[in-house]
């Protein structure tokens, strides 16, 4: 499968944090979802991807190609949304898009007009009465306007009522069924990503820690339950972290079977979440 994103060996250091030798690949296509708790490194890993930021070293390629040759193509199909906005907030929609549209070659009014009217947009209303799901409709409305190939959202459900956010993620869902359109999805809230991801992508600390089928991640990774007799420095070991009560423990393993083999039905055994990984690996590290 064609790559769309591509970094290599990255590194980024900064105000006493890094993110450290990252290498992976974004397939077209699908919705992967970039998960790690608050200040694991994502934002600053999209602005690598964005070339906001420049490695230390590494390389990173966008639709095979490189930044420092092809900038201005690869960022004609390029749409971006974030957890803020870009607007001019004494302007109208329509005055935003007017002065927006003239950057893309590709721009096309019709798919603009198009997307106003499914999100119900006012487009002589100033961008400062909007609200927040307003704002986030405008942001993917323009950034689907050019035909953008890529889509980068750095956590865009925030402060997004449950509401909206289904419907949002709906659309995600329904913009990639063509295998034309990527989507690369930062969040913390990993409970969005049980709707639409297809590939999972895990950095806590500056680091990888893996990247799988969202499916494949499900059947690895298991929380277990069981009484203390169960634990001793061996089996200890089977687990990225555990959380200890006097009534017994819960603890996390990424490999389900090989638990299952240790502790056959003298444990219990629960799907984990993303939300659990990311969990257990803060805990883990600590």
């Amino acid at each position: 499968m064609e790559s769309i994103i591509k970094l290599s060996n990255v590194t980024k250091s900064f105000n006493g944090f890094a993110v450290k030798n990252l290498s992976f690949q974004v397939k077209k296509g699908f919705v992967t979802g970039f998960v790690g708790a608050n200040g694991a490194g994502k934002s600053t890993t999209i602005k690598l991807i964005m070339n906001l930021l420049q490695p230390d070293s590494g390389e990173v390629e966008i639709f095979g190609l490189d930044y420092k040759k092809h900038e201005k193509k690869i960022k004609q199909n390029i749409g971006f949304v974030y957890d803020d906005h870009v607007f001019y907030e004494h302007l109208t929609l329509l005055e935003m898009k007017k002065i927006i549209a003239p950057m893309y070659k590709r721009w096309d009014n019709s798919l603009f007009d198009k997307y106003v009217a499914k999100f119900q947009l006012p487009l002589n209303k100033k961008v400062k009465t909007f609200s927040k799901g307003m704002l986030m409709k405008a942001s993917l409305a323009i950034a689907l306007s050019h035909h953008a190939e890529l889509i980068i959202m750095d956590e865009p459900t925030a402060g997004l009522d449950p509401v909206f956010r289904r419907e949002f993620l709906a659309l995600l869902h329904e913009l990639v069924q063509d295998g034309e359109k990527t989507i690369f999805f930062s969040t913390h809230i990993t409970s969005d990503l049980d709707r639409i991801a297809d590939y999972i992508i895990f950095l806590h600390e500056g680091e990888l820690q893996f990247i799988d089928e969202f499916l494949a991640v499900e059947e690895r990774f298991v929380l277990v339950k069981g009484g203390l007799d169960l634990l001793d420095r061996d089996t200890e070991k089977e687990f990225i972290a555990i959380h200890k009560t006097k009534l017994g423990f819960e603890g996390l393993s990424k490999n389900k079977e090989r638990v299952k083999q240790l502790f056959g039905e003298l444990a219990l055994y629960e799907p984990a979440t993303l939300e659990d990984i990311m969990f257990y690996t803060k805990k883990g590290s600590e």
